[in-house]
């Protein structure tokens, strides 16, 4: 995670998301994003974390905040995701790996001795003027969602 750390500007990006079209960094200033990066589309840690961001969007939203997800899945199979599960959170697709090289989450990973290039799973929140607030790197899914919440809610002066 050494390519980003709290305090400075958040690299932008224009990036093909789920549903068509396009998404920017730049596309929310003045809102707090929530950036969180996950290796795959339709594995069980993945889901399971977009499943929660997706049922806490409306007190994200509430907070101020907008959330984005990114993977280095193509926008077809984000599609099918989020169609599957219902999700409401952004999917941004990185192919190229540019974005996900930029932030520093593209890392060599190990499996049972194996070792293989994957996304480390990360969330970042980004304050209103483009400077990020928190890095939770090396996520652990459970509660995480909800974690960031209060730190979104916090970071717009709500109760946390």
């Amino acid at each position: 995670m050494a390519n980003v750390t709290e305090g400075m500007i958040a690299p932008d990006f224009t990036l093909p998301r789920d549903g068509g079209g396009i998404v920017s960094l730049s596309d929310f200033k003045g809102k707090s994003v929530v950036l969180f990066f996950y290796p795959k589309d339709n594995t069980s840690s993945c889901t399971t974390e977009s499943i929660a961001f997706s049922g806490l969007l409306s007190e994200f939203s509430t907070a101020g905040a907008v959330v984005l997800g990114m993977s280095p899945d193509s926008v077809k199979r984000h599609d099918k995701f989020a169609k599957k599960y219902d999700l409401s959170v952004i999917l941004a697709s990185n192919e190229d790996l540019t974005v996900l090289n930029s932030y520093g989450v593209w890392v060599e990973k190990s499996m049972y001795g194996h070792k293989y290039m994957g996304v480390e799973r990360t969330t970042l929140l980004i304050g209103p003027d483009g400077v990020i607030r928190r890095i939770w790197p090396k996520v652990k899914v459970a509660g995480h969602a909800e974690e960031v919440l209060a730190a979104a809610k916090s970071l717009a002066g709500g109760p946390a």
